[in-house]
């Protein structure tokens, strides 16, 4: 017998090698108004073989259900425990109801017919595996197998922050992609697993915390592009997770996605620069507001989500700070060096650093202990830190502007708060003073304004241009990738100056670290205070920089230097603390919209930990707010007119 030309045995072999194709991906469905994805991880058996109740409500053979594994929940606590559910958690909901799995009945048969939740009815039924194992929360139900799936709800990335939406093994070893599209347009559907499935401990503080991973750190199993198409193509995906994300894995942490960067971590403006991938869209104000790199995918989607906790970024010239004064969220640029960069796309080893874009600061203390390690002093719930007592400020706008008063209050709310008063320091003069005397003739503004570009662009074409294109060449007949117009500019100024440039820079930059942290930031000589001192900076004013508009020149080297460069070059750690909001004019609307206000906060080296101490003092205090995502920094719909107006907006207690 022949089948379609081929032998019998031939035929079985060809079936048996396609179906060993097969992989389970999930799938998606939608329960009540509700789209959600099916895991395709089994958490085990739930019943021992089917489940064949024909009432129950099933898709490709899954039937929702609740779970409740505390074996010290009766029947009667049970509503109390739902209504607390709808709070806690954004993924169940009493459509999960329609059978309740308790824990702590196995010897009992199927219970009874109840309504725990208003009107719900739910068919209660006994485990028969191992209650303990399996957590409480919303499940699906393999009613053939007995088998049971964790749920995520599915979210639409409607700002386009994500490049992928992932889905971790259970290990946290590996990843893929998570598979499901709701109607959107034109973005990425996000899923996050139930709150409900964790609770931190000390070995994993960051349970369920969810949390998006800029797109140039790898993660096993996944492609990474940094934010270019061809490289995304050309590279398999990667055997191992970064380091300093594996961290987060290890202390609990749920990776839900890939987040866009501009092209190779360069700084880029939204319309005349993001060509590969389109630039997320700043949630705050009209929405249509640049939202800073090359963070950006991390700020826009920490602002806009409130299912999302947290993000990581990277810092190497102002790529987490300034997405955070943007989207006004706490931010931050480490101390340089507390944590190896391996597995990650550099921009230049010299000045790049891992950091987080956070709505609470609490949240981001854990995160910090979790990937810094050791290299990390964590101050929360500590009585005994002792703030320093020198406060500085510098390049402060004058205070009669909305934001310049804002920040002003702030400085005073500060210094009143660490019982000192605050002072104007000027950089130029105490380099003059206190400088190197060979060097102090020369302002700051001369001797460094080559350098951060000179570090950049030599460091970033030996590293990530050079066998890129050597290796795409060889994959593509000798021809060379598309780059956007930012990083091929930068690298071709790069290759324009002398080889001579590159150490002078290195020299010009341990010059200013080594006298800026022992004359501005020393380290105190108090554990309890850390730093000699604090300085400040404005961040964000709420100035708006629509999307809609074409650059007036074509894009060059990042020369210069000022205030946001102080810590790249010291290597101290450097924060944004959001303020609160101005109104300004939108084009786009016709209406005023609110924009964030934020100051950058210094320390000295080392001192990280009392930075976000500092932030969690000053919200008890009532000084800061944590800010919420949405439109504003008081949460609200995205990309709508609110009604809310100047006098109301200056009435809130922002400080």
């Amino acid at each position: 017998m022949k089948t379609s030309g081929l032998p019998l045995f031939a035929f079985g072999l060809y079936v048996s090698t396609a179906t060993a194709q097969i992989v389970q991906t999930g799938a998606s469905l939608k329960l009540g108004d509700i789209y959600y994805y099916v895991s395709p991880f089994s958490q085990g058996k739930i019943v021992d073989g089917p489940l064949d109740i024909k009432s129950l409500p099933r898709a490709f053979g899954f039937t929702p259900i609740t779970v409740v594994s505390d074996d010290g929940v009766d029947k009667e606590a049970l509503p109390s425990l739902f209504g607390n559910w709808t709070s806690a958690d954004d993924v169940w909901q009493p459509s999960f109801l329609s059978t309740v799995f308790l824990a702590g009945h196995a010897a009992s048969p199927c219970l009874s017919k109840q309504s725990f939740y208003e009107d719900v009815r739910s068919l209660v039924l006994p485990f028969e595996g191992n209650s303990t194992a399996l957590p409480s929360g919303p499940y699906f139900l393999d009613t053939a197998s007995g088998d049971v799936y964790q749920a995520y709800r599915l979210y639409d990335d409607s700002i386009g922050s994500f490049t992928e939406s992932l889905l971790q093994s259970p290990d946290a070893s590996s990843f893929q992609p998570l598979s499901a599209h709701i109607p959107s347009s034109a973005s990425v559907t996000i899923g996050v697993p139930s709150r409900l499935y964790y609770s931190p401990t000390p070995e994993k503080p960051l349970a369920g915390v969810r949390i998006g991973i800029k797109d140039i750190y790898d993660l096993a199993g996944m492609r990474k592009s940094n934010g270019n198409r061809a490289w995304w193509n050309l590279y398999p995906p990667a055997a191992t997770t970064a380091p300093v994300v594996q961290r987060l894995l290890d202390a609990g942490a749920i990776v839900v996605g890939h987040q866009k960067t501009s092209q190779f971590a360069n700084g880029e403006s939204p319309t005349a620069d993001w060509v590969d991938y389109h630039a997320p869209f700043n949630p705050r104000g009209d929405g249509y507001n640049n939202p800073s790199s090359s963070s950006a995918g991390a700020g826009a989607s920490v602002g806009a989500y409130p299912w999302l906790d947290i993000a990581l970024g990277s810092d190497t010239g102002g790529s987490v700070r300034g997405p955070a004064g943007a989207q006004g969220l706490f931010g931050n640029r480490p101390s340089h060096g507390l944590v190896s960069l391996d597995g990650v796309m550099p921009l230049s080893p010299t000045l790049d650093t891992p950091g987080f874009l956070v709505r609470d600061p609490w949240t981001w203390d854990a995160a910090n202990k979790a990937m810094y390690g050791a290299n990390y002093t964590s101050y929360a719930g500590s009585s005994s830190v002792a703030y320093p007592s020198k406060l500085y400020t510098v390049g402060l706008p004058a205070a009669s502007s909305d934001a310049g008063k804002m920040i002003h209050d702030f400085a005073n709310a500060l210094a009143a708060f660490l019982g000192t008063e605050h002072s104007v320091f000027n950089l130029d003069s105490a380099w003059a003073a206190t400088g190197p005397a060979e060097l102090r003739s020369t302002r700051l503004s001369t001797l460094l304004s080559s350098t951060y570009a000179t570090l950049i662009t030599k460091e970033q074409i030996e590293l990530v241009r050079e066998p890129f294109f050597a290796d795409y060449a060889a994959a593509h007949d000798g021809r060379r990738p598309f780059v956007n117009p930012v990083p091929l500019s930068r690298w071709a100024w790069g290759d324009s100056i002398p080889d001579a440039w590159y150490p002078e820079a290195l020299h010009n930059k341990t010059v200013f670290m080594d006298w800026f942290n022992a004359e501005v930031l020393p380290a105190s000589s108090s554990s309890a205070s850390c730093s000699d001192s604090i300085l400040i900076y404005p961040g964000s004013t709420g100035n708006p920089s629509p999307r809609n508009r074409y650059s007036a020149s074509a894009p060059g080297a990042p020369l210069g230097f000022g205030t946001s460069r102080i810590s790249v070059f010291a290597e101290v750690p450097d924060s944004v603390f959001p303020l609160g909001e101005v109104a300004r004019p939108s084009t786009i609307t016709g209406r005023d919209e609110f924009l964030p206000v934020a100051v950058n906060v210094l320390v000295a080296k080392g001192c990280d930990g009392l930075l976000v101490k500092l932030a969690q003092d000053l919200v008890r205090e009532g000084v800061l707010t944590v800010p919420k995502a949405g439109g504003t920094m008081a949460g609200g719909d995205l990309l709508v007119r609110r009604d809310m107006d100047h006098d109301y907006l200056a009435d809130m207690e922002w400080m």
